[in-house]
């Protein structure tokens, strides 16, 4: 019986790349119906709501979304959107695996981490007030319940999958009430699984070692706003954001999203990398239970990769998103 999701297709890129990880989806044979939306700035142009009740009526139904980058505006306009669907749907656990790719060229070997960034709290509660007309404040806010949760998910996703380290990232030696509870919890939950090894880093330290040795991170948990950032970095490690997927995971919904924005510069170039958004859907298929699909189209991918005939300009090739798209194709069938 076929799964139902909700599709989102964003700004810039979003739609082409939506469009073609679709296409890819149906060639690989999975086991899916969508129900397709437009969201985002345009459709809050367009039409007046940067996401349609209906739109939100289909998540609700189907507990499952796939979400490609939506434009927030910077330092005026909407709060974004990621954060807004994030808290309204407690999808509280940010996972972004980064693993290398032999046939992506870089400095870096063996790359292969994966960051559970806490989702709902953080610097990210968008909490500011005006205390005079030259001083902003911001609320960063850290409980027990979301760290304690977030935590756990990462010792208990290394202890199904065979990881070696779980690492706490902070910055308690500066924010020692907040980070310091973060921190002082991972201690606890650490005990609790004697057989992973564990230790903690302060955040500034962690940038600087996952670009002289990123070999030794495993599994990073880590605040919101820390994770963020580290993501991003762990990207470069790879070959770029083009190639670092992520799910968000909940208690009763799940959303999966490549990492990257909406790159209106290049929107309708037809020179997209779908592959983070391809990516995250795999990450989906693995979610709904449909591991062999989603085996198939990361062997496809690494196969046209490896080949390096059919790259887009972001992996120093030539090719367009649409022939990067059909190569895959060619690979699946």
């Amino acid at each position: 019986m076929k799964k139902t999701v909700t599709v989102f297709k964003g700004d810039g890129i979003g739609p082409e790349i939506t469009d073609c990880v679709l296409e890819i989806l149906q060639a690989a044979g999975a086991e899916l119906d969508y129900e397709i939306y437009n969201v985002g700035e345009a459709e809050w142009i367009k039409n007046g709501a940067l996401i349609p009740e209906e739109a939100y009526a289909s998540f609700d139904r189907n507990h499952v979304l796939l979400k490609s980058p939506i434009t927030t505006p910077i330092g005026h306009g909407f709060r974004s959107l990621n954060v807004t669907l994030r808290k309204k749907y407690d999808l509280y656990a940010n996972i972004r695996p980064a693993k290398s790719n032999i046939a992506v060229e870089t400095p870096f070997h063996d790359v292969d981490m994966v960051i559970f960034r806490e989702n709902t709290e953080d610097l990210y509660v968008g909490v500011e007030a005006q205390i005079d007309e030259n001083t902003v404040h911001a609320t960063k806010i850290i409980t027990r319940k979301a760290s304690t949760r977030i935590i756990r998910d990462a010792f208990e996703y290394a202890k199904a999958h065979g990881r070696k380290k779980v690492t706490c990232v902070h910055k308690a030696n500066i924010l020692k009430m907040s980070d310091g509870l973060f921190l002082s919890i991972f201690n606890e939950i650490a005990k609790e699984y004697p057989e992973i090894e564990h230790n903690d880093k302060i955040i500034d330290n962690t940038c600087m070692q996952m670009v002289m040795n990123p070999n030794q991170f495993d599994i990073i948990v880590t605040p919101n706003l820390y994770g963020d950032l580290l993501s991003d970095l762990a990207s470069g490690l790879i070959g770029g954001l083009g190639l670092l997927p992520s799910s968000n995971l909940g208690t009763d919904y799940a959303m999966f999203e490549a990492v990257h924005g909406s790159a209106p510069d290049i929107a309708g170039q037809h020179i997209a990398n779908p592959t983070a958004f391809l990516w995250s859907a795999c990450m989906m298929l693995e979610h709904l239970d449909q591991r062999e699909c989603a085996a198939k189209i990361r062997k496809a991918v690494d196969a046209v990769l490896e080949e390096g005939t059919c790259l887009t300009p972001d992996l120093h090739g030539t090719a367009t998103t649409e022939m990067y798209r059909d190569a895959i194709i060619q690979k699946l069938n």
